[in-house]
């Protein structure tokens, strides 16, 4: 195919000519000038844009599936989390049913115990109460106190007995006494002295005594055989 001929040195010198008296023509020339490279500028962005898209897709895709994946991690951790806790939960339960146990049996073991060796401290002590107040047989008082007047509701009152002469001596023996012994000794003391008619003495023997049971004995009149 045949090229087509150079324009000749008159039709370059018509074409400047109309570009130069030709505002209209001069701008439809410029403009088909820079078209390719608006047109080059435009594929080339359309191409950058293109790229750009492609690749916050793959961003997108790749934070969806780290989404996914931490969303799974998240329940198995929190599936996790719930066994351990119910675990947990079911060796509190054992624990607290064992601690419960082991405290009754304890109680039961503590105040079996503190019977018996409140009654062995009383056997020993027997023969000290006779000394310490003078000759005579200790013996014990048993007593239904059906009105409740020492503890406040009917039972069974036992206290040891000291009679010389006219004088009776109620005795009531402690490895350790309170307030509340001093007390319950004080009202022992008046129902006797209702049910036999004879007012007693009363005399707490122990080797340890609070000071407001030293107080309280005191002040209800019961004497106190202690090592202090």
């Amino acid at each position: 195919m045949q090229g087509l001929a150079a324009p000749s040195r008159e039709e370059k010198l018509r074409f400047l000519k109309a570009l130069e008296e030709d505002a209209e023509f001069r701008y439809a020339v410029a403009g088909l000038i820079g078209l390719g490279e608006v047109l080059s500028e435009l594929k080339r962005l359309r191409e950058d844009f293109q790229r750009h898209v492609e690749l916050e897709e793959k961003r997108w895709e790749e934070n969806r599936r780290l989404w996914e994946e931490n969303s799974r991690r998240w329940e198995e951790a929190y599936k996790r989390f719930e066994a351990i806790e119910s675990e947990l939960r079911r060796l509190r339960e054992d624990f607290n049913k064992a601690y419960e146990r082991f405290d009754r049996r304890l109680a039961a073991l503590g105040a079996r115990w503190g019977i018996e060796a409140e009654e062995a401290f009383r056997e020993a002590m027997r023969g000290v109460v006779e000394e310490i107040l003078g000759a005579g047989k200790v013996e014990k008082w048993v007593y239904y106190d059906e009105g409740g007047e020492v503890l406040g509701y009917p039972a069974r009152i036992e206290v040891d007995v000291l009679v010389r002469d006219s004088t009776h001596v109620l005795i009531e023996v402690k490895s350790s006494a309170s307030e509340g012994d001093v007390a319950k000794l004080w009202r022992i003391g008046k129902l006797y002295a209702r049910v036999k008619g004879v007012k007693p003495r009363l005399a707490l023997v122990t080797p340890f005594i609070s000071e407001e049971g030293l107080e309280a004995a005191r002040k209800l009149g019961v004497e106190v055989y202690t090592r202090t």
